[in-house]
């Protein structure tokens, strides 16, 4: 092999590299992003089924008339 073919073959391993560490920096954030949805999902979820299970009482606005 010749120096340039070398040097092309480097260049490109070195770019390889700089991209798959630029993807695995992509995939570590989205991972983190993802976990912190879940949780903010579960405390959502929490939340609604606390409300859901609590009486609750209307005001007179909010009642039907009795003609519904």
């Amino acid at each position: 092999m010749n120096d340039d073919a070398v040097e092309r073959i480097e260049l490109k391993l070195a770019f390889m590299e700089r991209a798959a560490q630029e993807l695995s920096d992509v995939v570590y954030r989205q991972q983190q992003e993802l976990e912190a949805l879940r949780t903010q999902v579960a405390a959502l979820a929490s939340r609604i089924d606390a409300i859901r299970s609590e009486p609750r009482e209307y005001s007179a606005e909010e009642e039907r008339p009795p003609h519904y």
